[in-house]
Protein backbone atom coordinates (compact mmCIF):
# COMPACT_ATOMS: atom_id res chain seq x y z
CA UNK A 1 0.00 0.00 0.00
CA UNK A 2 1.62 3.40 -0.63
CA UNK A 3 2.54 5.67 2.10
CA UNK A 4 -0.68 7.34 3.70
CA UNK A 5 0.01 10.21 6.31
CA UNK A 6 -0.54 9.56 10.09
CA UNK A 7 -3.37 10.56 12.22
CA UNK A 8 -3.14 14.42 14.22
CA UNK A 9 -2.16 13.02 18.17
CA UNK A 10 -2.75 14.76 21.10
CA UNK A 11 -1.43 14.07 24.59
CA UNK A 12 -3.36 12.53 27.24
CA UNK A 13 -3.45 15.28 29.30
CA UNK A 14 -4.87 17.44 26.12
CA UNK A 15 -7.64 14.82 25.18
CA UNK A 16 -9.40 14.60 28.78
CA UNK A 17 -10.75 18.36 27.98
CA UNK A 18 -11.36 19.00 24.55
CA UNK A 19 -14.05 16.29 23.38
CA UNK A 20 -16.21 19.28 22.30
CA UNK A 21 -13.37 20.47 20.34
CA UNK A 22 -12.88 17.28 18.65
CA UNK A 23 -16.26 17.06 17.54
CA UNK A 24 -16.72 21.06 16.47
CA UNK A 25 -13.09 20.54 14.25
CA UNK A 26 -14.64 17.32 12.35
CA UNK A 27 -10.95 15.92 12.06
CA UNK A 28 -9.56 11.70 13.79
CA UNK A 29 -7.52 12.56 16.39
CA UNK A 30 -5.26 9.84 18.04
CA UNK A 31 -4.80 10.40 21.86
CA UNK A 32 -1.92 8.86 23.44
CA UNK A 33 -2.18 7.47 26.71
CA UNK A 34 -5.68 8.86 27.44
CA UNK A 35 -7.12 5.34 29.25
CA UNK A 36 -3.04 4.28 30.39
CA UNK A 37 -4.43 3.95 34.29
CA UNK A 38 -7.23 1.82 33.79
CA UNK A 39 -7.10 -1.30 35.16
CA UNK A 40 -7.82 -3.50 32.65
CA UNK A 41 -5.20 -2.10 30.46
CA UNK A 42 -2.52 -2.32 33.42
CA UNK A 43 -3.38 -6.48 33.58
CA UNK A 44 -3.07 -6.50 30.05
CA UNK A 45 0.14 -4.84 30.21
CA UNK A 46 1.32 -7.99 32.53
CA UNK A 47 -0.36 -10.57 30.35
CA UNK A 48 -3.52 -11.52 28.36
CA UNK A 49 -3.91 -14.40 30.62
CA UNK A 50 -4.06 -11.67 33.80
CA UNK A 51 -6.65 -9.93 31.72
CA UNK A 52 -9.19 -13.00 30.85
CA UNK A 53 -9.15 -13.87 34.62
CA UNK A 54 -9.94 -10.35 35.43
CA UNK A 55 -12.54 -10.28 32.92
CA UNK A 56 -13.96 -13.52 34.32
CA UNK A 57 -14.41 -12.09 37.72
CA UNK A 58 -16.86 -9.71 36.09
CA UNK A 59 -18.66 -11.58 33.66
CA UNK A 60 -22.29 -11.45 34.38
CA UNK A 61 -23.18 -14.23 32.30
CA UNK A 62 -24.38 -12.43 29.41
CA UNK A 63 -24.31 -13.83 25.99
CA UNK A 64 -22.41 -11.46 23.63
CA UNK A 65 -22.47 -11.50 19.64
CA UNK A 66 -18.79 -13.77 18.40
CA UNK A 67 -17.69 -14.65 15.00
CA UNK A 68 -15.44 -17.28 13.27
CA UNK A 69 -13.70 -17.24 10.57
CA UNK A 70 -11.59 -19.92 8.95
CA UNK A 71 -7.70 -19.97 9.25
CA UNK A 72 -7.44 -19.41 5.56
CA UNK A 73 -9.79 -16.33 5.20
CA UNK A 74 -6.60 -15.02 7.70
CA UNK A 75 -9.31 -12.83 9.62
CA UNK A 76 -10.97 -10.30 6.82
CA UNK A 77 -14.42 -10.76 7.73
CA UNK A 78 -16.10 -9.97 4.44
CA UNK A 79 -18.17 -12.01 2.07
CA UNK A 80 -18.27 -15.51 0.95
CA UNK A 81 -17.00 -15.67 -2.70
CA UNK A 82 -20.71 -15.85 -4.04
CA UNK A 83 -21.17 -13.11 -1.98
CA UNK A 84 -24.85 -14.78 -1.52
CA UNK A 85 -23.21 -15.00 2.34
CA UNK A 86 -20.48 -14.37 4.90
CA UNK A 87 -17.21 -16.23 5.43
CA UNK A 88 -17.92 -16.66 9.31
CA UNK A 89 -19.52 -18.40 11.22
CA UNK A 90 -21.79 -16.79 13.86
CA UNK A 91 -22.15 -17.84 17.69
CA UNK A 92 -23.64 -16.54 21.51
CA UNK A 93 -21.35 -16.95 24.24
CA UNK A 94 -20.10 -15.08 27.52
CA UNK A 95 -17.37 -12.52 26.79
CA UNK A 96 -15.00 -14.53 29.32
CA UNK A 97 -15.95 -17.91 27.18
CA UNK A 98 -14.85 -15.80 23.94
CA UNK A 99 -11.59 -14.59 25.90
CA UNK A 100 -10.16 -18.18 26.85
CA UNK A 101 -11.12 -19.10 23.10
CA UNK A 102 -8.81 -16.47 21.68
CA UNK A 103 -5.96 -16.98 24.50
CA UNK A 104 -6.22 -20.76 23.66
CA UNK A 105 -5.83 -20.36 20.05
CA UNK A 106 -3.09 -17.75 20.66
CA UNK A 107 -0.84 -20.72 21.16
CA UNK A 108 -1.36 -22.25 17.98
CA UNK A 109 0.73 -21.44 15.04
CA UNK A 110 -2.26 -21.39 12.78
CA UNK A 111 -5.86 -20.79 13.62
CA UNK A 112 -9.15 -19.26 13.16
CA UNK A 113 -9.83 -15.74 13.93
CA UNK A 114 -12.97 -15.69 16.80
CA UNK A 115 -13.70 -11.89 18.32
CA UNK A 116 -16.76 -10.93 20.63
CA UNK A 117 -18.36 -7.67 18.64
CA UNK A 118 -19.99 -4.86 20.01
CA UNK A 119 -21.02 -6.23 23.29
CA UNK A 120 -22.94 -3.91 25.50
CA UNK A 121 -20.29 -3.82 28.63
CA UNK A 122 -23.61 -2.91 31.46
CA UNK A 123 -24.99 -6.18 30.24
CA UNK A 124 -21.71 -9.00 30.12
CA UNK A 125 -19.44 -6.99 32.04
CA UNK A 126 -21.15 -4.32 34.26
CA UNK A 127 -18.72 -4.52 37.03
CA UNK A 128 -16.27 -2.87 34.30
CA UNK A 129 -17.84 0.42 34.34
CA UNK A 130 -17.37 1.53 38.19
CA UNK A 131 -13.34 1.57 36.94
CA UNK A 132 -12.94 2.64 33.55
CA UNK A 133 -14.53 6.15 33.22
CA UNK A 134 -13.29 8.02 30.19
CA UNK A 135 -12.73 11.38 31.40
CA UNK A 136 -13.91 13.33 27.89
CA UNK A 137 -17.22 11.82 28.50
CA UNK A 138 -20.08 12.26 30.83
CA UNK A 139 -21.40 8.50 32.35
CA UNK A 140 -24.72 8.47 30.24
CA UNK A 141 -22.81 7.38 27.03
CA UNK A 142 -22.02 3.88 27.72
CA UNK A 143 -19.39 1.75 26.27
CA UNK A 144 -18.95 -1.63 23.72
CA UNK A 145 -16.62 -4.04 23.94
CA UNK A 146 -14.47 -5.64 21.44
CA UNK A 147 -12.41 -8.93 21.76
CA UNK A 148 -10.43 -11.11 19.20
CA UNK A 149 -7.37 -12.47 17.87
CA UNK A 150 -5.71 -11.18 14.77
CA UNK A 151 -8.96 -9.70 13.05
CA UNK A 152 -9.45 -7.08 10.24
CA UNK A 153 -13.28 -5.13 9.86
CA UNK A 154 -13.44 -3.79 6.12
CA UNK A 155 -13.07 -0.29 5.85
CA UNK A 156 -16.82 1.09 6.85
CA UNK A 157 -18.71 3.64 8.78
CA UNK A 158 -20.53 4.83 11.70
CA UNK A 159 -23.44 7.71 11.87
CA UNK A 160 -22.01 8.62 15.41
CA UNK A 161 -19.03 9.96 16.93
CA UNK A 162 -17.06 7.32 17.82
CA UNK A 163 -14.34 7.17 21.05
CA UNK A 164 -12.17 3.79 20.49
CA UNK A 165 -9.46 2.82 23.36
CA UNK A 166 -7.06 -0.15 23.11
CA UNK A 167 -6.91 -2.20 26.06
CA UNK A 168 -5.04 -5.10 24.93
CA UNK A 169 -3.24 -5.55 21.75
CA UNK A 170 -2.50 -3.25 18.74
CA UNK A 171 -5.00 -1.46 16.03
CA UNK A 172 -4.15 -0.51 12.89
CA UNK A 173 -6.43 2.16 11.68
CA UNK A 174 -6.42 3.61 8.28
CA UNK A 175 -9.36 6.14 7.79
CA UNK A 176 -10.80 7.94 4.35
CA UNK A 177 -12.77 10.93 4.82
CA UNK A 178 -16.72 10.82 3.67
CA UNK A 179 -16.13 12.55 0.71
CA UNK A 180 -14.08 9.45 -1.03
CA UNK A 181 -17.32 7.00 -0.81
CA UNK A 182 -17.22 7.17 -4.75
CA UNK A 183 -13.43 5.56 -4.45
CA UNK A 184 -14.15 3.11 -1.80
CA UNK A 185 -16.30 0.53 -4.23
CA UNK A 186 -18.71 0.33 -1.01
CA UNK A 187 -20.92 -3.13 -1.39
CA UNK A 188 -24.69 -3.29 -0.70
CA UNK A 189 -26.19 -0.92 1.43
CA UNK A 190 -28.50 -3.15 2.74
CA UNK A 191 -26.22 -6.81 2.83
CA UNK A 192 -23.17 -6.05 4.73
CA UNK A 193 -20.63 -8.42 7.08
CA UNK A 194 -20.74 -6.15 9.58
CA UNK A 195 -24.21 -4.43 9.46
CA UNK A 196 -22.29 -1.04 8.50
CA UNK A 197 -21.92 -0.93 4.55
CA UNK A 198 -18.43 -1.75 3.37
CA UNK A 199 -15.98 -1.11 1.02
CA UNK A 200 -15.21 -4.28 -1.33
CA UNK A 201 -11.20 -3.70 -1.90
CA UNK A 202 -9.20 -5.48 0.34
CA UNK A 203 -6.75 -2.72 2.17
CA UNK A 204 -4.04 -5.73 2.21
CA UNK A 205 -4.12 -6.40 -1.53
CA UNK A 206 -5.99 -3.29 -3.56
CA UNK A 207 -6.73 -4.76 -6.75
CA UNK A 208 -6.15 -1.51 -8.62
CA UNK A 209 -7.35 -3.05 -12.08
CA UNK A 210 -10.79 -3.79 -10.62
CA UNK A 211 -11.16 -0.92 -8.39
CA UNK A 212 -8.59 2.05 -9.99
CA UNK A 213 -10.05 4.84 -8.03
CA UNK A 214 -8.84 3.33 -5.29
CA UNK A 215 -5.52 5.04 -5.79
CA UNK A 216 -7.51 8.19 -5.18
CA UNK A 217 -9.00 7.17 -1.58
CA UNK A 218 -5.42 6.03 -0.91
CA UNK A 219 -4.00 9.51 -1.31
CA UNK A 220 -6.72 11.07 1.24
CA UNK A 221 -6.26 8.06 3.92
CA UNK A 222 -4.86 8.66 6.95
CA UNK A 223 -3.49 5.79 9.21
CA UNK A 224 -2.41 5.12 13.08
CA UNK A 225 -1.37 2.49 14.94
CA UNK A 226 -2.35 2.44 18.52
CA UNK A 227 -1.48 0.59 21.90
CA UNK A 228 -2.76 -0.13 24.84
CA UNK A 229 -4.03 2.83 27.01
CA UNK A 230 -4.32 4.74 23.59
CA UNK A 231 -7.36 6.13 21.92
CA UNK A 232 -8.37 7.37 18.98
CA UNK A 233 -11.58 9.99 17.69
CA UNK A 234 -13.13 8.47 14.81
CA UNK A 235 -15.87 11.71 13.46
CA UNK A 236 -19.50 10.27 11.73
CA UNK A 237 -18.83 9.19 8.51
CA UNK A 238 -15.35 8.77 8.23
CA UNK A 239 -14.81 5.23 6.55
CA UNK A 240 -12.37 3.38 8.75
CA UNK A 241 -10.50 0.35 8.38
CA UNK A 242 -9.34 -1.50 11.82
CA UNK A 243 -6.50 -4.24 12.30
CA UNK A 244 -5.90 -6.22 15.22
CA UNK A 245 -2.27 -6.74 15.11
CA UNK A 246 -1.94 -9.26 17.85
CA UNK A 247 -2.84 -13.03 19.05
CA UNK A 248 -5.08 -10.91 21.95
CA UNK A 249 -6.62 -7.59 21.67
CA UNK A 250 -9.00 -5.71 23.40
CA UNK A 251 -10.77 -2.56 22.42
CA UNK A 252 -13.80 -0.75 24.16
CA UNK A 253 -15.53 1.92 22.47
CA UNK A 254 -18.07 4.97 22.71
CA UNK A 255 -20.49 6.29 20.17
CA UNK A 256 -22.83 9.41 20.55
CA UNK A 257 -24.75 11.85 18.03
CA UNK A 258 -22.50 14.59 16.95
CA UNK A 259 -25.15 17.20 19.16
CA UNK A 260 -23.94 15.91 22.33
CA UNK A 261 -27.03 13.51 22.79
CA UNK A 262 -26.66 9.69 23.35
CA UNK A 263 -26.44 6.97 20.57
CA UNK A 264 -30.32 6.16 19.67
CA UNK A 265 -31.87 9.34 21.02
CA UNK A 266 -31.85 11.34 17.30
CA UNK A 267 -33.56 9.99 14.29
CA UNK A 268 -31.04 8.29 12.38
CA UNK A 269 -29.19 9.71 9.15
CA UNK A 270 -28.86 6.41 7.60
CA UNK A 271 -32.61 6.03 7.83
CA UNK A 272 -32.85 9.23 6.66
CA UNK A 273 -30.65 7.98 3.09
CA UNK A 274 -32.71 5.15 2.64
CA UNK A 275 -36.12 7.15 2.32
CA UNK A 276 -34.37 9.90 -0.11
CA UNK A 277 -33.41 6.27 -2.09
CA UNK A 278 -36.95 5.46 -2.12
CA UNK A 279 -38.27 8.56 -2.90
CA UNK A 280 -35.92 10.64 -4.82
CA UNK A 281 -33.00 8.32 -6.41
CA UNK A 282 -35.09 7.22 -9.40
CA UNK A 283 -36.49 10.94 -10.54
CA UNK A 284 -35.19 12.56 -13.77
CA UNK A 285 -31.64 14.57 -13.33
CA UNK A 286 -33.74 18.00 -13.43
CA UNK A 287 -35.76 16.66 -10.65
CA UNK A 288 -32.91 15.48 -7.83
CA UNK A 289 -30.91 19.04 -8.90
CA UNK A 290 -34.36 20.66 -8.04
CA UNK A 291 -34.75 18.38 -4.46
CA UNK A 292 -30.82 18.72 -4.06
CA UNK A 293 -31.17 22.50 -3.69
CA UNK A 294 -33.80 22.34 -1.06
CA UNK A 295 -32.27 20.02 1.01
CA UNK A 296 -29.04 22.00 0.33
CA UNK A 297 -31.16 25.31 1.78
CA UNK A 298 -33.37 23.03 4.50
CA UNK A 299 -30.82 20.55 6.19
CA UNK A 300 -27.15 21.30 5.01
CA UNK A 301 -27.57 24.91 5.14
CA UNK A 302 -24.41 27.43 7.25
CA UNK A 303 -26.84 27.07 9.96
CA UNK A 304 -28.67 30.49 9.81
CA UNK A 305 -32.47 30.58 10.59
CA UNK A 306 -34.35 29.79 7.64
CA UNK A 307 -37.60 30.53 9.56
CA UNK A 308 -36.64 33.89 10.59
CA UNK A 309 -38.98 35.63 8.48
CA UNK A 310 -41.55 33.91 9.85
CA UNK A 311 -43.40 34.80 12.89
CA UNK A 312 -42.25 32.25 16.06
CA UNK A 313 -45.69 31.04 16.72
CA UNK A 314 -45.37 29.45 13.04
CA UNK A 315 -42.09 27.78 12.93
CA UNK A 316 -43.45 24.22 13.00
CA UNK A 317 -40.40 21.69 12.22
CA UNK A 318 -38.22 24.67 11.29
CA UNK A 319 -37.63 25.70 14.74
CA UNK A 320 -36.25 23.87 17.30
CA UNK A 321 -37.92 20.71 18.31
CA UNK A 322 -39.07 19.60 21.39
CA UNK A 323 -39.61 15.57 22.42
CA UNK A 324 -43.68 15.91 21.70
CA UNK A 325 -42.94 17.06 18.49
CA UNK A 326 -40.30 14.97 17.19
CA UNK A 327 -42.46 11.95 18.26
CA UNK A 328 -45.78 13.21 16.23
CA UNK A 329 -43.13 13.84 13.35
CA UNK A 330 -42.12 10.53 13.92
CA UNK A 331 -45.75 9.18 13.75
CA UNK A 332 -46.42 10.91 11.14
CA UNK A 333 -43.12 9.81 8.82
CA UNK A 334 -44.58 6.23 9.85
CA UNK A 335 -48.04 6.77 8.69
CA UNK A 336 -46.60 7.97 5.46
CA UNK A 337 -44.33 5.58 4.56
CA UNK A 338 -47.09 3.06 5.05
CA UNK A 339 -50.46 4.17 3.73
CA UNK A 340 -53.61 2.68 4.24
CA UNK A 341 -54.47 0.11 1.20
Amino acid sequence: MQQVQPIRELSGEDAATIAPALVNAGQPAVLRSVVSDWPAVRRARTSAGALVEYLRSLDSGALVDAVMTPPERKGRIFYNEGMDGFNFLRNRLTLSAVAEQVLRYSLLARSPAVAAQSAAVQDCIPGFLQDHALPLLGPEILPRIWLGNALTTPTHLDEWCNIACVVAGRRRFTLFPPEQVANLYVGPLDFAPTGAPVSLVDLDAPDFVRYPRFRQALASAQVAELLPGDAIYIPPLWWHNVQSLETFNMLVNYWWHADGSVQGQRASGFDCLLHAILGLRDLPLEARAAWAALFAHYVFGPGEPVAAHIPAARHGMLGALDAQQRAALRAELARRLDPPR
